[in-house]
């Protein structure tokens, strides 16, 4: 599942109390099955919409913005990041069609996701959880969609530069036109070759910014932005935060404590 999917996690609380982070766009879809206390609610920065309050186990397709979630405490869960690749394979769905948005687990991967989550509440071993999880999410992308060559092609040559490489450039690589890269990338991707850059971009500038010796002005010039002033226009754009407010802060797979 290497190709699939970047990271589980398995974590609880020993101590329940009540918190909140804001999620900041990672290039990564996300599933969170929750085993214990559900959210209280995961929101869009901004949105008061009764759609925002996806509490349970839920999906989050990629996101061009931050996002709130509150828990009231005694959370027990898994949390999968996904490639976008890997997402579109596993969900069967448009990627573009979850573009932030955040779902009920069983509305994307079906009602019988609920037998899953009921083993995974009932099994207090954590190794015996990731096999279930393991044999489940084999036996789904095993019959999952093949993205097109030509998007994963772009997809990985965006990765490995971290979204410093012209969308022009991509579309020549592939072989096709940028007006149709754009429309099928968006498809199965969920954002646009552009925006992906992006957001790219930013999560290699946010890891960078958790060093203890970071410098602003080098970590804009070794993620592509034309200068610091540069670099906090995107902050702000993507996390409604400042570089400095995340370098002080507490960041983990993408969340950021307040």
């Amino acid at each position: 599942m290497r190709p699939f999917v970047h990271s589980y996690a398995g974590y609880w609380e020993a101590a329940a109390s009540p918190y909140r982070v804001r999620l900041v766009p990672t290039g990564r879809a996300v599933v969170v099955i929750s085993l214990g206390e559900p959210f209280a609610q995961v929101r869009r920065l901004g949105d008061a919409s009764p759609n925002s309050l996806v509490t349970g186990s839920l999906v989050a397709g990629l996101e061009d913005g931050p996002r709130v979630c509150d828990h009231p405490g005694g959370q027990e869960a898994i949390r999968l990041e996904l490639t976008p690749l890997g997402a579109f394979r596993l969900f069967a769905v448009p990627m573009s069609e979850l573009t932030n948005r955040v779902v009920e687990l069983c509305d994307v991967l079906g009602p019988q996701t609920a037998v899953l989550v009921e083993q995974l509440e009932a099994t207090s071993d954590w190794g015996a959880r990731f096999d279930l999880l393991d044999m489940a999410l084999s036996a789904r992308l095993a019959h999952g969609p093949d993205p097109a060559p030509e998007v994963s092609h772009a997809w990985h040559l965006l990765a490995r530069a971290g979204g410093a490489i012209p969308v022009g450039r991509i579309a020549a690589e592939v072989g096709w036109s940028q007006g149709y890269l754009v429309r099928r990338f968006t498809e199965q991707i969920g954002l646009t070759p552009k925006m992906s850059a992006r957001v790219l971009r930013f999560h290699r500038a946010m890891r960078l910014l958790t060093r203890e010796d970071a410098n602003l002005t080098e970590v804009s010039a070794a993620c592509g932005f034309y200068d610091q002033a540069h670099l906090n226009r995107e902050f702000r754009a993507l996390a409604e935060t400042t570089p400095g407010q995340m370098a002080a802060g507490r960041v983990a797979e993408g969340a950021l404590a307040l």
